[in-house]
């Protein structure tokens, strides 16, 4: 069963993720984006590791055909790196995350290194 949840930016009071898929398997999270066409706006991707690495933070562009917006989290749901990722690039944060979020690129926008983030339920219309 997919699990989908709402992400809010408690410090900046606003919704960057309307609806986002939780990815914790590790096929799920190889598998990411790639070979997507499109992503939807307020929609996204979050990639959850057992723990926080700067290793397990490294993601892939191979096969990404679209530039996505990337927030790496810590433990906390701390904004700890965030950048425009382009397609078939590698990306490591600069500090061990735990969580990465992959949006459009316009999610950068409402949020800042330091930020608290927060996972809500999703809540279908």
């Amino acid at each position: 069963m997919t699990q989908w949840i709402e992400i809010r930016n408690r410090s900046q009071d606003n919704v960057l993720v309307v609806r986002a898929k939780w990815c914790e398997s590790f096929l799920c999270r190889l598998r990411g984006l790639t070979f997507r066409r499109v992503l939807s706006a307020l929609t996204g991707l979050l990639l959850v590791q057992s723990r926080e690495s700067i290793a397990g933070g490294t993601i892939h562009m191979f096969g990404v055909f679209f530039s996505l917006g990337v927030i790496w989290l810590d433990a906390d749901k701390r904004v700890v790196d965030h950048t425009v990722a382009d397609p078939w690039r590698i990306y490591t944060p600069n500090a061990p995350a735990q969580y990465v979020l992959e949006g459009q690129p316009e999610i950068l926008d409402r949020v800042a290194v330091g930020d608290v983030l927060e996972f809500c339920e999703y809540e279908a219309d």
